[in-house]
């Protein structure tokens, strides 16, 4: 029985850098003594609400100093944390209540309405962090008085290194969330690879935190890889191209970790700025980035961005360009540290054939970053999960010198600035409209966001449904998370259709994604 917990992150960086500055949020600056001490007594208050190990605490903030306490203190107690997206509506956040089995979900105030709503509709325990408005009807019970009341832990609940840590909800082609079940070897192996192994990090770095700590490349890659190896972690809430870069001139950011739509961004804000950030190190993912984008990114700001890939099923990160292999822009890199990525044959579904270099097929994964399975979907893990390798959905190619490029996706899968979109969660919005015959959604090129969502819309053609899309789209807002509803509609009379009645989005896209 091996005993490992992610909490050591921390754990290990107070006590090697005790008056190290860990989170620098606003004016307020955190040492990493102080970071993990109040995540202790955050630790002891969550028991005091009935959370022990084994149990699950959601968590509903922003890029906040609180977001870490909480997360941390969650891992201390021996509970598993399931991050939730800011953007859900209250019944997209009541269902992954439901279906991870949240014991509490620790909502920041500024989150407070959603929230109650959410958790009222789950039946789940709700619990606030952050500053609350005086004599608040019905306030939930405050984590920082729980906390006030008992001792502090005196250290993390022990768990055993295959045990889960944290649960990320990701969709699949059936636009039901799934979650995704990841280890706490899983998620520390990552932290460590990715700054002792892919890039080559520095202790006195200060990195810039604005990718969502909700999500996994701003969880594991940003905060905990930070923590990892006792950098400065200066949080943004919310992301501008202007706010960043003054932020990192005042902060002194060296290292940037963004989406491709924030490198967009950061260029925009550049030509207006009368300074820029020194940095030193830039790490994307997400989506594809533009190579135009890494180039001129390059020239303007005199650094280097070392493109990745990866999934909430791994960890996230499953390939990078390195330093140590040298880096080729269009391309996702090498294989990390201790991870084998091969391109696999896409049609065969019961077993892994591996393709010679060169070939193009499905991109496969195995190693210490592949999750533990779905939660609950044992036919989903075997489906997902052959002879031990992680089947992506993403088609692509090796080359002879390791590089991996990504062609295409199996699936129908829409990133837009770098959050997943399922078309088929948004066709089930939108079928529902009384004057919608039939509806197909898919991402077309877009040079912000990298995809924008379309919908392809075969209107009731009868007299007194005169449908537009602007009605369509407040339709799809009401409905769907804000990174979700499609922000662009074409009207047709008829879809095409493949011999099996299926519709052919391949085509909708050559016919109508150019328009």
């Amino acid at each position: 029985m091996t005993m490992l917990s992610l909490a050591a992150v921390l754990a290990e960086g107070a006590r090697k850098y005790p008056d190290k500055v860990a989170v620098v949020d606003g004016p307020l600056r955190t040492t990493y003594r102080e970071l993990w001490q109040q995540s202790l007594a955050y630790a002891a208050g969550l028991r005091e609400l009935g959370i022990g190990p084994g149990d699950t605490v959601a968590v509903l903030i922003p890029n906040l100093t609180d977001f870490p306490r909480v997360y941390y203190a969650a891992l201390a107690v021996g509970a598993r944390v399931v991050p939730v997206h800011l953007l859900l509506t209250a019944e997209e956040m009541a269902y992954v209540l439901r279906d991870s089995g949240t014991d509490l979900l620790v909502t920041h105030s500024s989150q407070l309405q959603t929230a109650s709503t959410a958790a009222h509709k789950a039946g789940t325990k709700l619990a606030s962090v952050g500053p609350l408005p005086p004599d608040l009807p019905g306030a939930p019970q405050r984590l920082e008085d729980a906390a006030a009341a008992v001792q502090a832990l005196p250290t993390y609940v022990s768990r055993e290194a295959e045990d889960i840590a944290v649960v990320f909800y990701t969709s699949g082609t059936t636009g039901e969330p799934k979650g995704a079940l990841l280890t706490h070897l899983n998620l520390v192996m990552n932290a460590t690879v990715n700054v002792f192994d892919a890039n080559e990090v520095r202790t006195d770095d200060v990195v810039m935190g604005c990718l969502p700590l909700f999500h996994t490349f701003g969880q594991t890659v940003g905060m905990n890889g930070t923590f990892r190896f006792g950098g400065t972690l200066v949080l943004l809430a919310r992301f501008t191209g202007e706010a960043a870069v003054d932020l990192m001139v005042r902060e002194n950011v060296t290292v940037f970790h963004g989406v491709p739509t924030m490198y967009i961004a950061l260029l925009e804000a550049a030509a207006k700025a009368d300074k820029l950030p020194a940095l030193r190190l830039c790490v994307s993912g997400g989506a594809s980035l533009p190579v135009a984008v890494l180039e001129k990114f390059g020239e303007t700001f005199n650094a280097k961005i070392y493109e990745g890939y990866g999934l909430s099923e791994t960890s996230p990160t499953a390939t990078t360009n390195q330093p140590a292999f040298g880096t080729r822009p269009g391309t996702i890199g090498h294989a990390i540290w201790g991870v084998e990525v091969e391109i696999a044959r896409p049609e065969l579904e019961d077993r892994i054939e591996l393709l010679p270099t060169g070939a193009l097929g499905e991109i496969v994964i195995r190693g210490h970053n592949v999750f533990a399975g779905y939660l609950n979907r044992p036919e989903d893990t075997a489906e997902a999960v052959v002879d031990g390798w992680f089947r992506s959905g993403d088609l692509g190619t090796k080359d002879a010198e390791g590089f991996i490029t990504i062609v295409d996706r199996k699936k129908d899968l829409i990133i837009r600035g770098g959050f997943n979109v399922y078309p088929r969660e948004v066709e089930e919005a939108l079928a529902r409209h009384p004057s919608v015959v039939q509806v197909a959604v898919i991402g077309v090129a877009d040079p912000v966001h990298g995809e924008e969502i379309m919908a392809v819309i075969v209107p009731d053609q009868g007299e007194n449904t005169a449908l537009t899309a602007d009605e369509l789209i407040e339709w799809a807002k009401e409905r769907l998370g804000k990174h979700k509803y499609p922000r662009k509609v074409r009207f047709v009379e008829q879809l095409p259709m493949g011999p099996s009645f299926k519709v052919l989005k391949r085509e909708l896209r050559r016919t109508i994604g150019g328009q």
